[in-house]
């Protein structure tokens, strides 16, 4: 009679098991194929053995886990499922982590089809964290960098089989070779998706899934009660409120250098210096939020599909710009070609502003995924119209200071508009609905004073106080005008930062379903 060891042993001979196994045989790739993970739901007993194989082969702490198990749950007693997932790296033929990386630390191997990351090169910006609708992406808070599954590729390509496919006692994990167009055309819809998973056609992800036969129709997510907030990314949060207020003075600056061509009164160096302090302040600001801030500069390697590296390019010109505005007016060069320079640099700040908005113009993170976003962003430009009103104000120049501050009211109006419709469309239905629905959940329970803040402080300091300005300074009451408009700018200024702070902190990214043992993420 044979022991149970025995029998497994049998078992695996007869079916072609690779758990257990440290050489692992599959076929050579073809010309238009590549390695790819297939999960049997059905096998997977939740042990987590996979996860913890993968830690160790790659000796990572407990917190980072690049092999993560999900679990989801569904129909009534007794007939009642569960179901588990297990999920590293999808390998996606369209990797969005690839896509997003501003170094171009993301390599897909042309020969295998696996996706790689090159931590030599990698800054920390965690932009790819974002960017992965899945969240593979793991932050490494002890190397500063991002780290990911690499498919143990090192070991497929001596013929050993990867740490978690081995650990797994039920043979839940396997890998295979797929043909890539045969995926994308017939198979990926019906097998490449799993409840509670982002749509696999955002990264045409690679990974194969077998199913139980009839699932449950409503199925819910273990941990679908716990609700934290994202990382709140302070250095992001003033660093793109400044460069938005630098580029909301220089358009203001512009225009004046443009009308005073009409007989209205110049614009000088000293609104030139002040319209470019906010961005001199805040781009190096940014830094901050990487892991190897000393790399910042590599940030521009990526312009052919990397957002991020535009803006960085695009800001970092702007600047620069701006800077050499502020010479022109100082050595008084002749309007016209100051006027030029000045357009140049109004299209690269404009530019910079609408990349820094595309960056998060994600399909992994909804709330972000949405027009508001880029309205909002531009929206912030109405403090410059502000900042320059005062400026105005101190050196007495009333028929340049009501028209810049009347311009900031009507930009803070319309950033009111956009903040409420923001928040209103949270609630509507339809498409990622589960996400949006849990941010909005995010606003009224955990940062209801800070939303309560954002809109009293907007009407109080972007509206009324302004009207307050403009009556005294109808009245030639310059001092007391100057007043309101100072705390004008501080109230409108701090709800600036409170809006994007509330922005980054409620954000609910698609994810994984059941995910409450994955470890830490962004």
């Amino acid at each position: 009679m044979q022991t149970p060891l025995e029998s497994f042993i049998d078992h695996k001979a007869e079916t072609g098991m690779q758990c257990g196994n440290y050489s692992i045989d599959i076929p050579k790739l073809q010309k238009g194929e590549q390695y790819r993970f297939h999960f049997d739901a059905t096998a997977c007993v939740g042990c987590r053995c996979c996860e913890v194989a993968c830690n160790e082969q790659n000796n990572n702490p407990a917190d980072i886990k690049w092999r993560r198990v999900g679990e989801m749950e569904g129909g009534e007693f007794p007939v009642f499922t569960q179901l588990f997932n297990s999920m590293s790296c999808n390998h996606c033929i369209d990797p969005e982590c690839l896509k997003g990386c501003p170094t171009n630390s993301y390599i897909k191997i042309d020969k295998t089809g696996i996706v790689v990351h090159d931590d030599d090169t990698c800054i920390g910006c965690q932009y790819c964290t974002w960017n992965c609708p899945y969240e593979v992406p793991t932050f490494h808070e002890e190397r500063k960098i991002v780290t990911k599954c690499h498919m143990c590729h090192e070991r497929l390509d001596v013929g050993q089989t990867p740490a978690c496919v081995q650990a797994c006692p039920s043979g839940a994990i396997e890998i295979e070779v797929v043909n890539v167009q045969k995926w994308l055309d017939e198979d990926m819809v019906k097998n490449a998706n799993m409840p509670f998973l982002p749509d696999a056609s955002i990264t045409n992800s690679t990974t194969r899934y077998t199913l139980p036969e009839n699932l449950p129709e409503i199925m819910k997510e273990m941990d679908e009660h716990l609700l934290k907030p994202a990382h709140s990314e302070m250095p992001l949060v003033f660093m793109t409120v400044l460069t938005q207020i630098s580029l909301g003075g220089f358009l203001a600056l512009f225009l004046g250098d443009v009308m005073s061509l009409f007989g209205f009164e110049s614009a000088n160096w000293i609104m030139a210096l002040l319209v470019m302090l906010p961005a001199a302040l805040g781009l190096p600001l940014s830094a901050l939020h990487l892991g190897r801030p000393f790399l910042a500069l590599t940030a521009t390697k990526n312009i052919k599909t990397s957002w991020l590296s535009r803006e960085a390019l695009a800001l970092g010109v702007f600047t620069l710009l701006m800077n050499i505005v502020v010479v022109l007016y100082i050595i008084e060069v002749p309007q016209a070609i100051r006027v030029f320079v000045e357009l140049i640099t109004l299209a690269s700040g404009v530019y910079g502003i609408y990349a820094q908005s595309m960056i998060y113009r994600i399909k992994a993170r909804p709330a972000w995924d949405r027009l508001t976003t880029n309205m909002k962003f531009f929206g912030v430009t109405y403090i410059g119209a502000f900042m320059l009103g005062l400026v105005a104000v101190v050196l007495g120049m009333l028929e340049v200071a009501i028209p810049l501050v009347s311009l900031g009211m009507l930009g803070a109006l319309a950033q009111l508009f956009f903040t409420y419709e923001d928040i209103r469309t949270l609630s509507a239905e339809g498409k990622n609905e589960y996400q949006l629905r849990r941010t909005a959940r995010l606003y009224d329970e955990n940062f209801k004073n800070v939303k309560l803040f954002r809109f009293v402080s907007i009407i109080l300091g972007g509206v009324l106080l302004p009207l307050l300005a403009i009556v005294f300074l109808s009245s030639s009451s310059f001092g007391v005008a100057s007043i309101a408009l100072v705390l004008s700018l501080l109230l409108i200024f701090a709800s600036e930062i409170s809006d994007r702070f509330l922005f980054y902190s409620t954000v609910v990214p698609l994810g994984m379903a059941g995910g409450f043992f994955v470890g830490k993420s962004r």
